[in-house]
Order: C-alpha cells, then sequence, then structure tokens
C-alpha cells in the first residue's frame, strides 16, 4: 500500500470519526441536560467580569473553585465566616450555577454573621443581605433551581417569621416598614391597582415591587386567593410566596426535581399559614414604630385544608402532620370562641371531634374524649390551661386585671376585636375561679365582682397623673363614647405652671 493511499484513507477515517463524535456528542449533551450533569447553556444577562471568568478561565474554574471551596470549608469550621464569605462570593463569580455554594454563602450571611453583632440593626443588615444573595443574584442565574426557592422560603418562615433570635421583632418591623412603603398605606393592601396601575404613583410602587423584590403582582394575588387572605407586610407570606414559586419552577423541570424537594416546599406552605393564622394580622401601633400581631382567624377553612392535603402526600411525615392539624383545630376553636365568634366556631369543634374521636381535646386529660365536653366547656378548660391550671387568689386577680387592661389597650389600637378576646377571657377566668371555690371560703378567697374590678382598671388607665399618655387615654374616651376629660381650674393650671416663688438659700 502506497504512502499517498495511507493518507487519503487515514483522512477519511479521521472524517467518519468526527462525523461519529459529533453525532454522539449531541446525545451526551441530551442526557447531561436531562439528568443536570452540567450546564451548556451561556449565562445571560451576566455582568462583565463573570462573562470574562466563565469564558476565559473555561475548564480550569472548576480546579479554582474547587480549592476556594476547600479553603472556604476549613474558614467555616474555625468560625471565620467574614472570610468565608469572601471566598463564597468569588466561587459564584466563578461557578455561578453552583447551587450549594449560594446556599451555605445566603445561610452564613443570615444565620452566623448576623450574630455576630450586637447592634440589632447591623443584625438586620447581613440577614437582608443573605435572602437578597438568593433573590437577587443566585435566582438570577438558575431561576429552575428550587434548592434555591426552598432556602429563600425558609429564611423568611424561620429567620424572620420565628422569634428565635433577639432582634426578631426589629426584623418584622423593618420589613413590614419596606412592604407598607410598596403596597400602600391602607389596611388592606390593593394588589390589584399593582397589577394595572392608573396612576404615576401607583406605577412606581408596581415598578419597584418587580424591580427591587422581584415578586409578580398577580401571582401574589393568585396566592392570596388560594392560601389567604394573607398579610403581606409579614414575612409568612412572602415564605408562602417564594414556596409557590419554586413548585412552579419544578413544574418546568420535572425530570430534574426531587420528590423530598418538592415536600420540603409544601412543608414551608402549610407551616407559614400555621403561622399566618396564629398572627398573621398586622396590628400597628398609632403612638410608636412597635408593631403587634393578632391572629388571622379568615384562613382557618384554607389552613386546615393544606393539613390534610399535605398529610394525604408526605407518607414519612402522615403521623405527625395529623398531629399538627389536631392542634391547629384545636386551637382554631379557642380563637373563634374567645371573639365571640361562636356560630363558626361550634362547627370546627364538631369537626375536631369527628376526625379525632379517640384523642383528649386536653393535654394531660386522657379522659377528655369528644363527647364528654362540651364547646364552653372546651373553651373554659383551655383558658385555665393557658394560665397554668390552678390559681390562687393572687394569681386571678392579677390575670383577670391584666387582660382587662389589655382590652382596653387593644381599643387604643383600633383593634377591637382583640379587645374582645381580651374582655371575654378575662370575665371567663373570673367565672372559673370563683367556680372553683367552695362557698364557705367564697368571702375570704373571693374576687371583687368583675364588674367592680373591670371600671376599677378603666380608672386607672383613664387617670391623668398615672394612667395612659395624653393621646392614648383621648382615644380610649372616644373608642369608648365617654365624656371629654374635665381641664383644671385656671387657678391650679397657673399653680402647676408657675409653682411660686424659688425658696431662699
Amino acid at each position: 500500500m502506497n504512502t499517498r493511499f495511507k493518507k487519503i484513507l487515514l483522512l477519511l477515517l479521521a472524517a467518519g470519526l468526527l462525523v461519529g463524535s459529533s453525532q454522539l456528542q449531541r446525545a451526551l449533551n441530551v442526557d447531561r441536560e436531562k439528568l443536570g450533569l452540567t450546564r451548556i447553556e451561556p449565562l445571560k444577562n451576566a455582568p462583565p467580569v463573570l462573562a470574562f471568568t466563565t469564558v476565559a478561565l473555561g475548564g480550569f474554574r472548576g480546579l479554582i473553585s474547587n480549592a476556594l471551596w476547600i479553603r472556604a470549608t476549613e474558614l467555616q469550621d474555625d468560625d471565620k465566616f467574614f472570610e468565608m464569605a469572601q471566598l463564597a462570593d468569588w466561587i459564584t463569580k466563578l461557578e455561578p450555577n453552583f447551587v450549594q455554594v449560594w446556599l451555605v454563602q445566603a445561610w452564613n450571611m443570615a444565620y452566623n454573621i448576623s450574630v455576630k453583632f450586637k447592634d440589632y440593626p447591623d443584625r438586620w443588615r447581613w440577614v437582608k443581605r443573605g435572602f437578597e444573595l438568593l433573590r437577587d443574584e443566585g435566582l438570577a442565574y438558575n431561576p429552575n433551581e428550587i434548592l434555591m426557592y426552598r432556602e429563600l422560603a425558609w429564611i423568611f418562615q424561620h429567620k424572620l417569621g420565628q422569634n428565635l433570635d433577639d432582634a426578631s421583632q426589629l426584623y418584622k418591623t423593618e420589613w413590614a416598614k419596606e412592604m407598607s412603603a410598596v403596597l400602600g398605606k391602607t389596611k388592606t393592601p390593593n394588589l390589584d391597582e399593582l397589577i394595572h396601575p392608573q396612576t404615576p404613583e401607583q406605577q412606581k410602587r408596581a415598578d419597584i415591587l418587580r424591580e427591587k423584590y422581584k415578586m409578580d403582582p398577580a401571582l401574589m394575588k393568585e396566592i392570596d386567593q388560594e392560601h389567604g387572605p394573607l398579610e403581606w407586610r409579614l414575612p409568612e407570606a412572602h415564605a408562602i410566596y417564594w414556596a409557590e414559586k419554586g413548585l412552579r419552577a419544578a413544574q418546568a423541570n420535572p425530570a430534574k426535581v426531587s420528590q423530598d424537594d418538592l415536600i420540603t416546599l409544601r412543608r414551608v406552605i402549610y407551616q407559614s399559614m400555621q403561622l399566618s393564622f396564629q398572627r398573621g394580622r398586622l396590628v400597628t401601633n398609632a403612638f410608636s414604630d412597635q408593631i403587634d400581631f393578632g391572629p388571622n382567624l379568615e384562613i382557618i377553612p384554607k389552613v386546615s385544608a393544606a393539613y390534610e392535603k399535605e398529610a394525604s402526600e408526605d407518607v414519612k411525615m402522615h403521623d405527625h402532620i395529623l398531629t399538627a392539624h389536631r392542634n391547629f383545630l384545636r386551637d382554631a376553636v379557642y380563637y373563634l370562641y374567645e371573639v365571640g365568634r361562636t356560630n363558626e366556631a361550634n362547627p370546627w369543634f364538631q369537626y375536631l371531634c369527628k376526625q379525632y374521636p379517640n384523642k383528649p381535646l386536653l393535654d394531660g386529660k386522657p379522659d377528655s374524649l369528644p363527647g364528654k365536653l362540651n364547646l364552653d366547656e372546651f373553651a373554659v378548660a383551655r383558658i385555665k390551661e393557658a394560665l397554668g391550671g390552678t390559681m390562687s387568689r393572687n394569681d386571678a386577680e392579677h390575670a383577670v386585671e391584666s387582660l382587662l387592661q389589655r382590652s382596653y389597650t387593644s381599643l387604643v389600637f383600633d383593634d377591637d376585636d382583640r379587645a374582645y378576646f381580651f374582655k371575654r377571657m378575662a370575665e371567663q377566668v373570673w367565672k372559673s375561679y370563683m367556680a372553683s371555690l367552695p362557698p364557705e371560703r367564697m368571702p375570704t378567697l373571693g374576687l371583687r365582682p368583675f364588674t367592680e374590678m373591670d371600671q376599677e382598671t378603666l380608672n386607672r388607665l383613664l387617670d391623668t397623673e398615672h394612667g395612659l399618655k395624653t393621646e392614648p387615654r383621648l382615644v380610649l374616651r372616644s373608642k369608648l363614647g365617654l365624656p371629654a376629660e374635665k381641664k383644671p381650674p385656671a387657678s391650679e393650671a397657673a399653680n402647676a405652671t408657675n409653682p411660686g416663688p424659688a425658696a431662699k438659700p
């Protein structure tokens, strides 16, 4: 075989191999995409430094990021979170699709680095930076990674929503302020005006919501109709929003999704709905920047349905979810009863008894099975249980007066439902304690009449010297329809202003 023929044969063989390998590469790329092993599509909207590192360094990006990741892990083990955060930032620049780095960096900022600061505003800045990292940067490069949605939702539910951090009240207050500026000052945000803004002011707020907070008002309305009404100025609503976004991203890429990851997202939703039921109503203080929370009783049917749906889908946690559902139903009945909505409390009480006929209604009392207690007996027992069971006279008196004071304070803040709740609870505590006394002990251990204790509490709050401050005091008088305060005589006012000549030395 001559040399020329060999060359031609080798060239033909090489061409055939190239054609074959190109066909095989296409199949490999398809399989990689389906299995989520690598990212073959280029980054979109990447900043120049990120575009440079992902293109110029080529395959060396993985080697460099691995070395940085090993060093970052060592720093984390040594509690050197600030240095670790810097290395993690470099890794995200090298490997923006490396999901674990985004998750760890956000967690360190929100949890580990934030608690290193004593000042609460400093803590808030780091917590905020943690969820902003996922929301604004991580999801921009990984819009279908449901682990990021889960972590983002968890930070809202746990770090902002729970009270495990000393600064948690500040987190909720600051977040409520930001959301109030975007959603408007009305008691119930009008999402329609953000979906279809009619004024420049509405358009500005809609743009901020979409561009800064990365939220779609149309999706917010859809979620509100499905799970709400939700209070969008509180973190629980945002936990539900991002968990729902994650579920929708999973539907777009079902081959890449683990069922366990889907379950964790659904858990965030029903757990956040439970928190929204317990304290998902924002109560603003007209006389300070502090905020308070009340139960959101309007979502009781949807919370119950969410528990039942999750119990049917989550086989591993089925029994635990049903236990949580039973506890929720007991709370729902109690909350409705205490605000006077007995016509709603009674059907839920019957539903509780029907769903869990062999479970006691009261903790620690195995004989309190459904059928042995009616609604009134159950509610009074829950009040005594909440106050620690058996009460001394001093405990009962203090409990009644404290509840009455909270009732009148709630009126000042224009929270009539809560005012009714505390007033009714105070009366029930009084009745329960008095009923527990034998007749012969009544003269020595009995409480004063409830109406008398009520009036004394009100008089203390309206006292001009030792009661509420002037503005809350006037609001309370107005709410109760009481006459205006009597102004002191001119001579007394003058003496109060000019107490007289100073004493001689």
